[in-house]
């Protein structure tokens, strides 16, 4: 990424993360992450996150301690929890804010961070059993790129799994929803917030490709959410819009 783009995207994203409430003054925010949000300005999301979570701790992490790569790990939050089941993760993100970045893990017990761009991480081949986006990957403008380089520091028959990126059965009702966002985005903090050109979803057509590029096999985990939001595509077809994302977790064992 050109240094100007990135600046750019960091001054947009960071500006926009502010509005929307992220971030806190009180370390037992931090702490609580991601069951309970102190602030309560952002809980229902929280909530998903932590059902998330829960369900990756259950079915996916198993109780040998990994070596993981926390792609995406902002805060730090998920590092701290996984450090507490006894697994050694390595945080990476490109934000560095103290609230809302990897400066706001001088809440947690250390554990190892690094500022770096996906495409280019500073970690030797084959250092990791699992690599985890976590809410981060549909920031990637070039999947295919940016999973090539989380299989490469993963060891073989490792697994890259993915949490909390939006899926759509359908890549042009993703493109619907870019669209959408980048409107709401312009109306609300003056920015299309596109610097960066993320891809900012995925779609079936685009995960069987990259299975079949990188030799990746992916199995699709779909945690519940409650039936509000299970009943979403229901209530989109009943009204005759956008059929809404899927959130679930993909779990990429490597060939």
């Amino acid at each position: 990424m050109l240094a100007a783009e990135r600046q750019r995207f960091l001054d947009d994203y960071l500006r926009i993360r502010r509005a929307e409430g992220r971030g806190s003054d009180d370390p037992a925010y931090y702490l609580a992450l991601p069951y309970r949000d102190v602030s309560r300005k952002l809980s229902a999301q929280w909530a998903m996150r932590a059902r998330t979570y829960r369900y990756f701790e259950k079915r996916l992490l198993g109780s040998t301690p990994l070596d993981i790569l926390d792609l995406g790990a902002g805060c730090g939050w998920m590092s701290y929890r996984l450090a507490l089941r006894g697994h050694r993760p390595v945080a990476v993100d490109i934000l560095t804010d103290g609230r809302d970045g990897l400066g706001a893990a001088r809440h947690y017990p250390p554990f190892p961070r690094f500022e770096s761009e996906f495409d280019r991480l500073p970690f030797a081949d084959a250092s990791f059993d699992l690599a985890v986006f976590n809410a981060s990957l549909h920031y990637s403008s070039d999947y295919s790129k940016t999973l090539a380089e989380a299989r490469r520091c993963v060891r073989a028959g490792g697994r890259i799994v993915i949490l909390d990126s939006p899926v759509y059965r359908a890549r042009e009702h993703g493109e619907m929803m870019r669209r959408e966002r980048h409107e709401q985005f312009l109306a609300q903090y003056g920015t299309e917030s596109d610097h960066m050109r993320s891809i900012e979803f995925l779609d079936l057509a685009t995960i069987d490709t990259l299975a079949r590029e990188l030799r990746i096999d992916w199995r699709i985990h779909k945690p519940w959410y409650g039936v509000a939001w299970h009943s979403r595509p229901l209530k989109a077809w009943w009204k005759g819009t956008r059929p809404p994302s899927r959130f679930w977790i993909l779990e990429g064992v490597l060939r």
